[in-house]
């Protein structure tokens, strides 16, 4: 018996990896995170398969479906929306299954940030602008923040940043931003990357915040930095044509 975590990616179906499908397929038991992981997914659990919202249960229920699948010998799919890197809350259920001598599985998923630049058809790092993308949040109920980890640190680099779980705190990402980043600085809000009713809300730092609204909540993803539209930057040294490297060598010592 195993468990196998499975980032189910951003939202839509198709945006699951092959393996993930697979394991889905071969688990007699799936625990989904039902407020964020669409119906369409659990189209691949295996017929008679006991499916579980886990959106109502906190982790000792959660652990307990979990035991309960082990002791009868049955795989478990256990997914998390997007990737599990980040913010997936795997980490305290991964710490009790060792406790637990359970064995596991990790499963990557398309995360959210990628779905955004997709939706965005945008690069997160060119050439001359920004060739750092930080992914971070700001302070929640559900978790703090180390006190280093804030906006005003992460402004002072100039990166890219992927700022998750914030778009209630709009007003206060504006304003740890600004002085760095400048009032004509891009933004974009993406609300439920590759769901069909996503929407998208370009502006700058001085007017996002008027441009959103209250019209989005929870699962939208703010992007802020040079790079979202840009069009006045260098290409990249990778494809030119003078370029000397191993796979296409303008010297023959570079070929070995």
């Amino acid at each position: 018996m195993t468990v196998h975590f499975i980032g189910a990616g951003p939202g839509a179906p198709d945006l699951l990896t092959l393996r993930g499908r697979d394991l889905i397929a071969a688990s007699p038991v799936c625990l989904y995170a039902g407020s964020l992981i669409p119906r369409a997914v659990l189209g691949h659990c295996p017929e008679g398969a006991r499916i579980v919202n886990t959106a109502p249960l906190d982790l000792d229920a959660i652990m307990a479906e979990i035991t309960r699948a082990h002791e009868a010998g049955q795989d478990v799919a256990r997914l998390h929306s997007g990737d599990l890197s980040v913010w997936s809350a795997m980490g305290e259920q991964l710490r009790r299954l060792r406790a637990a001598h359970i064995p596991f599985t990790v499963t990557p998923g398309v995360p959210a940030f990628a779905a955004a630049a997709a939706a965005l058809e945008a690069e997160l790092t060119l050439p001359t602008l920004g060739q750092s993308l930080v992914l971070t949040r700001t302070p929640g109920r559900a978790s703090s923040m180390p006190p280093a980890e804030n906006l005003t640190a992460f402004a002072a680099t100039g990166a890219t940043l992927a700022i998750h779980l914030s778009i209630h705190n709009l007003a206060r990402v504006v304003a740890d931003l600004m002085p760095q980043y400048g009032a004509d600085c891009p933004v974009a809000v993406v609300w439920r990357a590759s769901w069909p009713d996503q929407r998208i809300v370009r502006a700058t730092l001085s007017t996002i915040e008027e441009a959103v609204g209250d019209t989005m909540e929870r699962t939208a993803l703010i992007l802020v930095g040079r790079v979202l539209g840009a069009q006045d930057f260098a290409e990249s040294s990778l494809y030119a044509t003078g370029y000397d490297r191993r796979f296409r060598p303008r010297k023959a010592q570079s070929a070995r």
